[in-house]
C-alpha cells in the first residue's frame, strides 16, 4: 500500500481512484471493489462493529485506497503502512451534504431496508454494513440533520491534519489537475486530461447491475 486516501466519499474519490491508476498506484480499493468482491462484506462488518481486521491481508494486492470504507480507518492504515502517503481529498461543505443526500444516502437506505429476497442477500448485507458504518458508527443516526453532518465531515478532515504526520499529507480537490497530485507522489504528468468520474451514477449502476434493475422499492 503506496497511497491512503482518508478523504469521505463525495469527494471526487472515483476520480481519483482512476487517476491513481493511470499514474501506476493500481488497483485502488474503493467501495465499488466491495461491491465486486462479496467476501470483503463480513469484514468490514465486523471493522465497523469495532473488531480486530488484518488490513494487511485485506489490501493484498492493492497500492492504494479511495472512499469508504477504507477512509473511515485511516489511522489504523497509516499505522499498518507507516511508508504510504495520505490524500484527503476535500469538497465544500455545504455541495458536499447535498451530493451526499441526493445520492448514496438514498441508495444505501433503500438498499439496507429492503425486504428478504427483494435484492441479493450480498447486497443486503453491504446495505447493512454501509447503514451501521456510515450512518450510525459515523454520524450518529443522525445524517439528516444537515449541520450535524457537515460538523461531522469537517471534524473528520480536521482530525487527519492533525492525526497524520507532517510530510505524508496532501489536501486535494480534483479540480487542481495532476500537478499537485504528482508532486507529492513524485511521479510525472500525464499527457492527458484528468479523469472526472461521476461516482454516485457509477455506484447506482453497479448497484443496479448487483440487483438486477433499479433499486430496491421504497417501505
Amino acid at each position: 500500500m503506496e497511497v491512503i486516501g482518508a478523504g469521505m466519499g463525495r469527494t471526487g474519490t472515483l476520480s481519483l481512484k482512476a487517476a491513481l491508476e493511470r499514474l501506476g498506484f493500481a488497483p485502488c480499493y474503493h467501495m465499488l471493489e466491495v461491491i465486486d468482491h462479496p467476501d470483503d462484506i463480513p469484514v468490514w462488518a465486523a471493522a465497523a462493529h469495532g473488531e480486530a481486521v488484518d488490513f494487511q491481508r485485506l489490501f493484498d494486492g492493492y497500492r492504494a485506497t479511495m472512499d469508504w470504507p477504507a477512509c473511515t480507518f485511516w489511522r489504523e492504515l497509516i499505522e499498518s503502512y507507516p511508508d504510504a502517503k495520505v490524500v484527503l481529498s476535500l469538497r465544500d461543505p455545504q455541495r458536499w451534504y447535498d451530493s451526499m443526500m441526493s445520492t448514496i444516502y438514498g441508495i444505501s437506505n433503500r438498499t439496507r431496508t429492503a425486504p428478504p429476497g427483494a435484492v441479493p442477500e450480498h447486497m443486503r448485507q453491504l446495505g447493512q454494513m454501509t447503514g451501521h458504518l456510515l450512518w450510525e458508527r459515523t454520524f450518529g443516526g443522525r445524517f439528516e440533520d444537515r449541520d450535524h453532518a457537515i460538523g461531522v465531515f469537517e471534524q473528520h478532515n480536521e482530525d487527519i491534519r492533525r492525526g497524520v504526520p507532517p510530510g505524508r499529507l496532501l489536501e486535494y480537490a480534483v479540480g487542481q489537475g495532476w500537478e499537485p497530485l504528482c508532486e507529492f507522489l513524485g511521479v510525472p504528468v500525464p499527457d492527458e486530461p484528468f479523469p472526472h468520474l461521476n461516482d454516485a451514477a457509477s455506484f447506482q449502476a453497479r448497484v443496479d447491475e448487483q440487483t438486477g434493475g433499479g433499486p430496491p422499492p421504497r417501505q
